[in-house]
């Protein structure tokens, strides 16, 4: 399994809060966003953290006791569950630690800071100060990836009909789905969310500061992990009629520097392929960003590429995590 580009970049010194190793709490460790996160902390040796025995999982008072000795605390957890905790632990006062939230809760709550570090130049500065971060969803994270910076450009307006098609490994979709596949159960492929009103919607409206709701079309595939999302655009109904170079700049230009997005080369493999698969990032916290734009047409197709575990869950919490607490990203 590889891992290892979860933890602290090589050769990074520590903040003195990572040298008095600050401890963290995952409410729903045995959950598949809960488990992920465990097997990314047991490779860092900079923080501590601290469990509740099976039996007291759901003793508030435990939790509360346990939670007081925490610098954060990740939560794991349906949303209503998610709630309850969140109440209990502002009920706390000065001894309350920080929070981050991987459910969809608070996602588009006004007083929580989005935690898509990448989403902004001031982003990460800003999960480094809050007290309550919402760990954004899978597809929201590639989507949200590919259309900010174009709408931020102006390349794209705000209220421009989106469409967004998006694949993913089973996994994602919770112990139901899993199951499901594995006893196959399940279709080799199948589209879902087919009422229009899948939970993701309003939290990619919102990042992506689309004034127009994006119709959103996800599918699974019967494979375990991994996600394409892509954006097709009309590129002569844009304003200005830009390129496919128009838009690969600009997304080069907002991820310059980037740890863990990268905007690959209009030249690349799946380019001169004509496709791509989804599962060349798992296990990993990367995304990889692409403009495939028609030569002969006025079209183009933008595409993420991500672990939906890793950049769309658990490696996207730890990398919150390691911000909140005083790290470097």
């Amino acid at each position: 399994m590889t891992l290892s580009d979860t933890q602290r970049p090589k050769g990074q010194a520590p903040t003195a809060a990572a040298s008095s190793r600050p401890a963290v709490f995952v409410d729903g460790a045995a959950g598949t966003t809960g488990l992920g996160i465990g097997e990314r902390l047991a490779l860092q040796n900079d923080v501590a953290v601290k469990s509740i025995a099976e039996e007291k999982r759901k003793d508030a008072g435990a939790k509360r006791a346990l939670m007081e000795e925490v610098d954060l605390v990740i939560l794991c957890l349906p949303d209503d569950a998610a709630k309850e905790t969140v109440a209990l632990i502002d009920s706390m006062g000065p001894a309350a630690p920080k929070i981050l939230d991987a459910s969809t809760a608070f996602r588009v709550a006004g007083d929580w800071t989005y935690g898509f570090p990448e989403l902004t130049p001031d982003q990460a500065d800003k999960i480094r100060v809050a007290r309550k971060v919402s760990n954004p969803g899978c597809y929201p994270t590639g989507a949200v990836a590919l259309l900010r910076p174009l709408v931020d450009a102006g390349l794209v307006p705000v209220d421009y009909p989106v469409t967004i098609n998006a694949v993913s490994g089973y996994s994602g979709g919770g112990k139901s789905m899993i199951t499901r596949f594995e006893d196959a159960a399940a279709p080799a492929f199948e589209l879902y969310g087919l009422g229009f009103e899948h939970k993701h919607v309003p939290e990619t409206q919102a990042y992506a500061n689309l004034a127009r709701r994006p119709i959103f079309v996800p599918s699974v595939g019967n494979y375990r992990q991994g996600m394409l999302v892509s954006v097709p655009l009309h590129l002569d109904t844009l304003p200005g009629k830009p390129d496919g170079a128009d838009l690969h700049a600009a997304l080069a230009k907002r991820y310059a520097g980037s740890a863990y997005v990268s905007v690959m080369p209009l030249d690349n493999a799946a380019a001169k392929s004509g496709k791509i698969e989804p599962e060349a990032l798992n296990e990993t916290n990367r995304l990889e960003l692409y403009v495939f734009a028609s030569a002969k047409y006025p079209q183009a197709l933008l595409v993420a590429r991500l672990d939906n575990l890793g950049k769309g869950a658990s490696g996207a919490a730890v990398q919150n995590m390691r911000l909140m607490l005083g790290f470097a990203d």
